[in-house]
């Protein structure tokens, strides 16, 4: 276990989810914020230095800070590998940015160096934290829907029709060698929900493509993965989505659930009236069960709620809500599918 109060470094602001958590975590009383480092110089000192960190210029200046207990890492992922491993090789706790890489060997890496290191590794995915997820995690393994037939996720941002995506600081995210593509980017996501409720698939087959644009690898991709009970799990990815509505279906035997307002699109636009955010219609009494469960006002709010269940686990000795290992289950899953496209066939998982 850590001492209080943490302190907490910063390994690069290039992603912009990491910013939210600095901002969260300045007002923990159990938490210093004590250096960030970014290889863009403006960048990194726009977040440090209103909330009165200290910027450097290189990794090493954050990693040799014995003031440092824990560090974040959000660097574009090509550079997850080499600050993850340096960062648990110095005996830092880390929390790393989704995806956790670019390929199972860097995942493998990474794990191998906290394994030798004991620094504490856990995976920055939001989607665990979401109230609504939670109950939906809940129901699912309580039986509440009996057997599963049929599931479909969707994850989706419009961020390949945003001109200030595509030309401004973010567009790493659109760039092969530094993401490999908007699903294996965003898909991320997704991937880790399903293998936290319903386990590791089996199998994926997938059609992954630009389809309306041309400025990333990938726009729009979906895979349908199958699960140990048979269960067909269809994960719906974009990055042309302007607005939303339904995020989830849930089709069973003894039920159906339907989550609304669990994406960026659907929390972007207006609402419908009568579109609760959770429901489950029961087959034994032939009527809906509304959920009164919280929708976060923005998808903002999603990410602020990563940083305090990590710090927990820290002062705590305990799991993080996220390890290492569901990263690289997650990619894995991304990667099958990948391959399911291209190849045109079935994949079985493990790859």
């Amino acid at each position: 276990m850590i001492q209080t109060p943490i302190g907490v470094g910063f390994l690069s602001f290039a992603h912009g989810h990491v910013p939210l958590y600095a901002q969260v975590m300045k007002d923990f009383p159990d938490v210093r914020l004590v250096a960030g480092y970014d290889a863009d110089e403006g960048r990194g000192r726009s977040v440090c230095e209103p909330l009165g960190m200290r910027y450097v210029t290189r990794p090493e200046d954050v990693l040799g800070d014995p003031g440092v207990d824990a560090v974040v890492i959000g660097s574009e992922t090509c550079y997850h590998e080499a600050l993850a491993v340096a960062a648990l090789r110095a005996g830092k706790a880390v929390l790393l940015q989704k995806p956790m890489a670019l390929t199972i060997d860097a995942c493998d890496h990474m794990i191998a160096a906290a394994e030798e290191s004991r620094a504490p590794f856990a995976l920055a995915f939001q989607m665990r934290h979401d109230p609504a997820n939670i109950k939906i995690r809940e129901l699912v393994q309580a039986g509440a829907l009996g057997d599963i037939a049929i599931v479909r996720r969707r994850h989706a941002i419009p961020v390949c029709l945003m001109k200030e995506f595509i030309d401004g600081p973010s567009r790493w995210h659109l760039e092969a060698d530094k993401n490999k593509g908007m699903f294996a980017d965003d898909a991320a996501h997704p991937a880790d929900w399903f293998h936290w409720i319903f386990g590791k698939p089996v199998s994926v087959i997938a059609e992954i493509d630009n389809v309306i644009t041309n400025v990333a690898p990938d726009d729009n991709g979906v895979a349908v993965f199958r699960f140990q009970k048979g269960e067909m799990g269809i994960l719906l990815n974009s990055s042309t989505t302007l607005a939303g509505e339904n995020t989830t279906e849930i089709y069973g035997s003894k039920g159906v659930l339907i989550q609304n307002y669990g994406d960026s699109p659907s929390c972007s636009v207006p609402r419908c009236p009568d579109g609760p955010a959770l429901k489950v219609f029961h087959r034994d009494t032939n009527a809906w069960e509304v959920f009164d469960v919280p929708v976060p006002p923005s998808h903002a709010e999603r990410l602020r709620a990563v940083p305090r269940p990590w710090i927990d686990s820290l002062l705590h000795g305990t799991p993080p809500p996220a390890s290492a290992y569901d990263g690289r289950v997650a990619l894995e899953m991304v990667l099958g599918a990948y391959r399911a496209a291209e190849e045109g066939r079935r994949i079985a998982f493990p790859l």
